[in-house]
């Protein structure tokens, strides 16, 4: 391909280059402007007909971060890759920590460099409100975004390359989840019975399900008997939408789980309340599709309310750092700790591989590691001994 630099004025330069023929066969022209010295002029030029020749030259465009990184959010959410949830979240991330920085630098003068420098900004001053930096956490989610809204300006010829893939997130050091020991479940079990909290918190501490899938349970999908749930659902809370049944995001989420016998009596007690509830107040049988723990008005109920609801109880037990998330952690530990193989605990939790399980629950492991040494004492009993 030919090209060919015209002065426009005294340190101005025109580059007029060959992009080859389009689909019917009509040529096609580029120009770019360029200031500097005639020499630095022509040497643009080879590069831009070299990238031409490579078929990666990129045509020029104004587009700008912040409404770009908006932009591809909304697209994901609208194509279903991602939940109104998750759509919310990373609408924060944009607005909150990557707008403020990146959101008027061009979409095609974006570096590693300035991505350096972002990382360093919210380290020392990214909070919006106050002074100081922001969680490396957040970092890392704010960073993935907008690596993945980068890797789709690449893939539809908007940028040349993702800068984001070559200048990597600070590393965020591995905390340890908050669980809950022997004690602690004793409590829970004896001391948080009758609140309203109860059912769903055994359920999660003794199944490992997530609070959105608890809240999603429709009695059809328990049977008692067997002793399984089967999780086929699970309820998630976002402000654009309310509350939103959705399937599982995984085939490792759908699954059935096999239920211990506290979590069977529990449910047979929280049905019979239902049922004398009902009874009482006159509102005749529940219906066949009923869900398991709803509101009181039968509706599901808020996430974020339930929550609030465990917090409080677990303030009232002295086990305020106790999440409710972290009952499924406390589940995942007993598991670990009867000597339950790994894909075994990674299917019972719904991950969707075992990969996962070990990245969060490792700690767990390496606490366990007098459990190895026991078995390779037993294996080799006899063996060792002339």
């Amino acid at each position: 391909m030919s090209g060919h630099v015209r002065r426009r004025g005294k340190a101005s330069w025109e580059l007029k280059f060959d992009l080859g023929r389009d689909a019917t066969g009509k040529r096609k022209i580029a120009y770019r402007s360029f200031k500097g010295t005639k020499r630095q002029a022509e040497l643009e030029l080879a590069k831009l007909i070299a990238a031409a020749d490579l078929g990666t030259y990129v045509e020029p465009n104004r587009l700008a971060i912040g409404d770009f990184v908006r932009g591809r959010i909304d697209q994901w959410e609208s194509a279903g890759d991602i939940s109104a949830r998750t759509s919310q979240r990373y609408h924060q991330l944009a607005s909150g920590q990557i707008a403020p920085h990146l959101g008027n630098v061009p979409l095609q003068k974006l570096t590693t460099a300035d991505i350096e420098a972002w990382h360093a900004t919210l380290r020392s001053a990214g909070r919006r409100r106050g002074e100081g930096g922001i969680a490396l956490r957040t970092i890392v989610h704010a960073h993935r975004v907008l690596s993945h809204a980068l890797d789709d300006a690449a893939r539809h010829g908007l940028t040349q390359r993702n800068p984001a893939k070559y200048q990597p997130p600070p590393k965020v050091p591995s905390a340890e989840v908050e669980i809950l020991d022997s004690d602690g479940i004793a409590r829970v079990i004896h001391e948080a019975r009758g609140e309203s909290i109860y059912g769903p918190a055994i359920v999660a501490l003794f199944t490992g399900l997530r609070l959105g899938e608890i809240l999603a349970l429709r009695w059809p999908n328990i049977d008692l008997e067997a002793g399984v749930i089967a999780v086929r659902h699970t309820l998630e809370e976002s402000k654009a939408k309310g509350l939103i049944f959705k399937a599982p995001k995984t085939r490792a989420g759908r699954r059935d789980v096999g239920l211990p016998d506290i979590v069977v009596e529990t449910l047979r007690g929280h049905r019979r309340q239902q049922l004398e509830f009902r009874l009482q107040a006159g509102l005749g049988k529940m219906t066949d599709d009923a869900m398991v723990f709803p509101a009181a008005d039968g509706r599901p109920q808020w996430p974020s309310a339930v929550s609030r609801a465990w917090g409080l109880v677990a303030r009232d037990l002295g086990m305020a750092e106790i999440t409710f998330h972290a009952l499924r952690h406390s589940h995942a530990s007993q598991l670990v700790d009867a000597g339950v193989d790994i894909v075994t605990i990674s299917r019972r939790l719904g991950h969707a591989s075992p990969d996962i399980t070990l990245r969060v629950y490792a700690h767990l492991f390496r606490n366990d590691d007098r459990k190895a040494a026991i078995a390779i004492n037993e294996a080799l009993t006899g063996i060792a001994r002339p």
